[in-house]
């Protein structure tokens, strides 16, 4: 698994690269908490377009940082995922609490309309 970081203003973007699974989960988890916990990062763009495949490791990573976003008042958006993996993602019910677009664009768009 590979990982890209950015920013813009108080919004973290991850660009993610491979599977996220088992082994995967943890070192995206700890790279987004330590990036969160050091740059007082409010918002968190998750790009997936880059990801071919998606287990309940990743899923339950993803729902993780959503819930630490959301008690601080933060929000979190996911960009790009191919349609294998949005497939899990749907299955899962992440878009009742998570909002998804095409591109990391129009992530990031929506975004500053928060």
């Amino acid at each position: 698994m590979g990982l890209e970081k950015k920013y813009q203003r108080d919004t973290l973007i991850i660009k993610i690269t491979g599977e996220l699974d088992l082994v995967a989960a943890e070192e995206f988890r700890h790279t987004v908490d330590l990036e969160l916990d050091r740059k007082q990062v409010r918002n968190l763009v998750i790009n997936l377009a880059g990801v071919s495949f998606i287990d309940s490791s990743g899923l339950g990573v993803i729902l993780g940082r959503y819930k630490k976003l959301t008690r601080t008042g933060g929000k979190i958006w996911i960009a790009a995922a191919r349609p294998s993996v949005r497939k899990i993602l749907d299955l899962s019910g992440f878009p009742r609490i998570i909002p998804f677009y095409e591109s990391e664009k129009q992530a990031l768009e929506a975004v500053r309309e928060a």
